[in-house]
């Protein structure tokens, strides 16, 4: 069973023993209704077909109650069909909360932590280029900012935090307030978030048909019931939950490896989605959508189907080298209990704020915890090297005042940031420990 980790507060009214639910702010029915219409016109003008107005009035009975962030009013004037214009920020939070679930992840009775022990930020270049998906640590220390209360919205703000880990913001504050520890950390503005839990993974898995995944070992984890045999698995559903969930059975056994398993998984999927032309299908697209309004809390900047899907299609023509699987980079500290950012994590910042493509370090493959090169993958074959020519020597100009230095154009990552492109197929790697 899991750890439930607690912040230090320096408010008494909100005791860290006690797992809270924020407060959701509804929609009125007149704004739902709104919606709908707006998602008909705009679905259907993408599609051409009555099946998708149908099936955006289908899309509006689907919306859970959703969350307004703090920083909505960047995306005033985005359009709402075809690809969005400009970057894309959205951070991807996912719960551990029992809430809902049943009791097939235990007693939510007695599991009532709210942990969000998977915190993910997509960065999408502002001319779709490239795009980088960071993987914070569970149990990165961070600092919290002041938070709106979310069971007193109008009250006093919750007092900034110091060194508590990542994962126990979510249950401080709700998901504005992860996200505002994540604007924080990088230096971002980030208008879109969503919440998933268990079963809502599992449904998102369904959505898209499966997820083929390459299995380097035998993987056996009795903690989240995986046991799969060396080879190609297409998961979906409860087993690709499981994948996506154990830490134990993969890598090293700790939270960093179970990043790097992930990593496999979504890598894949992004293969799929693009070769597979789902990022240019109207209808597959609609498809995902649904899941996604149907199976998690989100920021009400993403209630609107067509938004979510031009989103998606901004990724529809990016070179899959170009999309970048990062982990944060971290060091433990002392007591090996948590991790800190390490000197890297400037450069990982440095890059999403400059909207540079990143570029991994070849070495950085063998501290990978749990991944490693599909055996299979076909072999490039080294250059021939030419015997050198010799040429004569150029005579150097006179010295004059040198131009200035050309803007980078990508961000080199040293050795210690791991992570894999999506054109990568790499496979997981069991725990021998």
């Amino acid at each position: 069973m899991r750890e439930a980790v607690r912040p230090t507060t320096r408010r008494a009214a909100k005791s860290p023993s006690v797992a809270r639910h924020g407060r959701l702010g509804r929609h009125s029915a007149w704004k739902t209704a709104a919606k709908a219409v707006a998602s008909v016109v705009a679905v259907a003008l993408v599609s051409g077909s009555a099946v998708a107005a149908y099936a955006a009035f289908d899309l509006a009975s689907s919306l859970k109650p959703t969350i307004t962030l703090d920083n909505e009013a960047v995306l005033d004037g985005v359009p709402d069909v075809g690809a969005i214009e400009g970057g894309v920020n959205l951070l991807v939070i996912g719960s551990d909360s029992r809430e809902g679930q049943g009791d097939a992840f235990g007693d939510p009775d007695e599991e009532t932590a709210v942990l969000n022990d998977v915190t993910m930020l997509m960065h999408i270049a502002e001319d779709h280029s490239h795009a980088s998906v960071i993987s914070f640590p569970r149990d990165m220390l961070v600092d919290v900012p002041a938070c709106t209360d979310p069971e007193d919205p109008a009250g006093d703000p919750l007092y900034e935090q110091y060194g508590v880990k990542m994962n126990s913001v979510l249950d401080y504050g709700g998901m504005p307030c992860v996200v505002k520890t994540v604007e924080q950390i990088t230096g971002l503005t980030i208008p879109f978030a969503g919440t998933v839990q268990f079963l809502g993974v599992a449904g998102l898995s369904e959505a898209v048909g499966g997820v083929e995944v390459c299995v380097a070992e035998p993987i056996v984890d009795e903690h989240t019931d995986l046991n799969l045999s060396a080879g190609t698995h297409s998961l979906r559903g409860m087993d690709a939950l499981q994948f996506l969930r154990t830490r134990h059975g993969v890598g090293d056994g700790s939270d960093l490896g179970r990043i790097s398993n992930q990593q496999v998984f979504l890598s894949s999927l992004t293969r799929k989605l693009q070769n597979g032309g789902t990022l240019g299908d109207p209808v597959a697209l609609y498809s995902i959508a649904k899941a996604a309004l149907s199976n998690m809390q989100l920021s009400s900047s993403l209630v609107d189907a067509t938004r979510m899907v031009s989103i998606a299609k901004a990724l529809k023509d990016t070179d899959l080298s170009k999309i970048a699987f990062i982990q944060y980079p971290t060091g433990y500290t002392d007591d090996g209990g948590a991790v800190v950012p390490s000197e890297s994590a400037l450069l990982i910042n440095t890059a999403l704020q400059e909207d540079l493509p990143v570029i991994f370090d070849p070495a950085a493959g063998e501290a990978s915890f749990a991944s490693a090169a599909d055996p299979n993958a076909p072999v490039e074959e080294a250059p021939v090297e030419e015997a050198p020519v010799e040429e004569a020597p150029v005579e150097e100009a006179p010295a004059t005042d040198s131009p200035a230095a050309p803007a980078p154009t990508a961000e080199a990552l040293p050795s210690d940031v791991t992570g894999q492109t999506a054109a990568e197929t790499r496979c997981s790697v069991a725990n021998d420990g």
